[in-house]
């Protein structure tokens, strides 16, 4: 019996280290915004953002779009992020789409600084991705801003340039249409 407790307990230890977030640094000209990646919460959403980040296709990107009070006239949920996504225009290409990681299952949650990817509907996902001005439990599993219920797949949170973030929101926009898009220089790992 100890030595079955004894193993038990040294795989435990063994598997307790759970991965360290990978942190991105985004380049902007309103400059730069670091954060977290969390593999070890939501590794299919980690390892999709990050494929997109290793292949370079965000370099040359752009914020296209920005959500807040005044923008949203007909939700009778509102939010507040900005969105980025691949310019297709550089021939960046998107991947499959991929299975949506639930925050029910996660424990991730959508708050101020969230980094989450966008979709249309559950499993769609590919490229888009948003951040959160404030806390946005609407966006979670059983939230209410989508009629299906499903949330949205959050997978890391800004550590530094939440200052960017709300200067991005604030830039000229036509509707929730960011007029220009706010370009993105490059995202890469920071090592």
């Amino acid at each position: 019996m100890h030595l079955l407790i004894g193993i038990v307990g040294a795989l435990q230890v063994a598997g307790a280290q759970a991965p360290q977030p990978i942190r991105v640094r985004i380049e902007t000209p309103l400059g730069v915004i670091e954060a977290e990646i969390d593999s070890a919460r939501a590794p299919r959403t980690a390892t999709n953002f990050l494929a997109y980040v290793d292949a370079g296709a965000y370099t040359r990107s752009r914020f296209h779009r920005t959500v807040h009070e005044a923008n949203q006239p007909n939700d009778s949920v509102r939010i507040a992020v900005v969105q980025a996504g691949i310019d297709t225009s550089t021939g960046a290409r998107d991947r499959e789409p991929l299975a949506l990681e639930r925050t029910s299952v996660t424990g991730l949650r959508h708050l101020d600084g969230t980094l989450s990817m966008a979709r249309g509907g559950p499993d769609t996902a590919t490229s888009s991705f948003f951040i959160c001005i404030g806390d946005q439990p609407s966006l979670d599993f059983g939230g209410g801003r989508n009629r299906d219920g499903q949330g949205f797949a959050a997978f890391g949170r800004v550590t530094s340039g939440m200052d960017v973030v709300r200067a991005i929101q604030r830039s000229p926009a036509d509707g929730q249409r960011l007029t220009p898009p706010v370009p993105i220089l490059r995202i890469e790992r920071v090592k």
